[in-house]
């Protein structure tokens, strides 16, 4: 749609329809509960904007003309790819998925900024000025507002790709999680993101193809840049981080391309990721800025070198723990990382299901950072059919700890270190933990003892008086466990 067009009362109201049910989506998915319905609603909003888009914009008006046989290909094919993918990829794999379409989306935002920088006539975002020096004439001049949202669109685009190439691999096991340090990484990041926001500006007086190629290139580096020394810890920011670039960008590229929808699906996504980048960061009492420093992990003191302490510790048995659970009138389960690499999370809900026949109440406290992404922990959960009534978040769980028979912990590891309350050293000290060491007893499964999680520190919870180690794979321990309970 042009510039200054009179914009159609039925497409604006379809557009409005259409980020109402984006609306009801984000809020559908705040809860486990709700978020089949809040799934069901965004597929519809985009159902709407997308065919209303094609209604008013039909294949055969575009500039490079198509029939909607071809366009209806195009996204049967996207729809294809996407249905296999999302049947066929497992629960455990997910952040790396949300990383990978963060990329495209990023993707996405960089090839519709260039299509309109190499022709901005058919976006409507340029008028036609005769050229200076020559007799009739005329050449395409973009619009002012048009290449800062251009040039926005096309930077935050770049960086959200190639950020989220790197957050993917890291999360794939195709990089090290380790935050890789470059010498001096603060000053070139500073000096290039300065870069980007002067040739932008520089934008509004030459619009001369060196500036936004140049731009672009920058952006891609910047995303490389600003990932790669943020260490595995951090990576549940990281993966709401991008989810916020990701919208910003859509939000960006519509303005360019004058639509609703798109502005007001960018606003939703960039602003919601914000908001729980924000509540990752307090969650590990990390700064925004501290993370996007990067190389949480790569130093620290006393046990945080990457060795565990030689101190002593009890081993138990799946017999020990199974006739110590079914003794206790509450067990609360308390999940991690672990589990997800395991992939024990049906055989903990048996688990669960047999302590409740021994007359046990089963609880379950997810920290707001287990995992990999932002809900990891529920979606595992919920994957094993987990009763939503019996999962709780840390603010309404902690306090039930110290009344607690049996805090039953499997592969999390820096979300149940008392060190984050006690040792002003660690390098997670100020950092909202679980508070499973005030149970009667702990039992804590971990594959060894040589190792530590991904913040680079010991935890002290091993060596406790209540503690009793599980060390074993989580998911044989647990179907042991289970075997002991018949």
């Amino acid at each position: 749609m042009h510039e200054g067009a009179a914009v159609n009362p039925w497409v604006a109201l379809a557009y409005l329809a259409a980020g109402i049910f984006f609306i009801l989506a984000l809020r559908g998915l705040s809860s486990p509960s709700s978020s089949r319905a809040g799934n069901r609603f965004g597929m519809l909003g985009m159902v709407i904007a997308v065919a209303t888009t094609l209604i008013v914009h039909p294949p055969a008006n575009w500039t490079l003309p198509y029939s909607w046989t071809e366009v209806g290909a195009a996204v049967g094919i996207g729809g294809l790819i996407g249905f296999v993918t999302a049947r066929a990829i497992k629960m455990t794999a997910m952040p790396q998925l949300v990383a990978a379409f963060h990329s495209l989306v990023g993707m996405a935002a960089v090839l519709v900024a260039a299509a309109a920088f190499l022709n901005p006539i058919a976006f409507g975002i340029a008028e036609m000025v005769p050229l200076a020096g020559t007799d009739g004439l005329y050449t395409p001049v973009i619009h002012s507002v048009s290449r800062i949202e251009m040039g926005l669109g096309v930077a935050i685009g770049a960086i959200t790709f190639s950020g989220s190439v790197i957050a993917f691999l890291k999360l794939n096991g195709n990089m090290s999680g380790a935050p890789i340090l470059l010498p001096g990484r603060h000053l070139i990041n500073l000096g290039t993101l300065a870069a980007i926001l002067g040739l932008i500006g520089y934008f509004l007086t030459d619009q001369s193809p060196w500036v936004f190629w140049t731009v672009t290139a920058l952006s891609f580096v910047i995303g490389f840049l600003l990932i790669i020394p943020i260490g595995g810890a951090d990576m549940p920011v990281v993966v709401s981080m991008l989810n916020s670039y990701s919208g910003w960008a859509a939000a960006a590229m519509g303005f360019t391309l004058h639509n609703s929808a798109m502005i007001i699906t960018g606003a939703l996504v960039g602003s919601s990721g914000a908001i729980l980048s924000y509540i990752m960061c307090k969650a590990m009492n990390r700064s925004f800025i501290s993370v996007i420093a990067g190389g949480f992990g790569a130093e620290s003191g006393g046990a945080a070198a990457g060795q565990a302490i030689d101190r002593p510790w009890k081993r138990g048995s799946a017999e020990d723990a199974a006739f110590l659970m079914s003794q206790a009138e509450q067990v609360i389960i308390v999940p991690g990382y672990g589990m997800a690499v395991a992939q024990a999370q049906h055989a903990l809900r048996e688990m669960a299901d047999k302590l409740k026949e021994h007359g046990v109440r089963v609880k379950y406290a997810i920290h707001p950072v287990a995992g990999r992404m932002p809900g990891h922990m529920n979606v595992l959960l919920a994957e094993a059919n987990v009763p939503y009534d019996e999962v709780f978040e840390l603010e309404d769980i902690n306090s039930e700890f110290a009344q607690t028979d049996v805090a039953f912990v499997i592969g999390a590891n820096d979300v149940t270190n008392p060190a984050a309350k006690t040792d002003k050293t660690s390098p997670i000290y100020g950092m909202p933990v679980l508070d499973v060491e005030k149970a009667k007893t702990v039992l804590f499964i971990k594959r060894s003892m040589g190792g530590v999680g991904y913040a680079g520190v010991d935890n002290e919870l091993f060596y406790r008086d209540n503690t009793m180690m599980l060390l074993a794979d989580a998911k044989k321990m647990v179907e042991e466990i289970v075997k002991s309970l018949d």
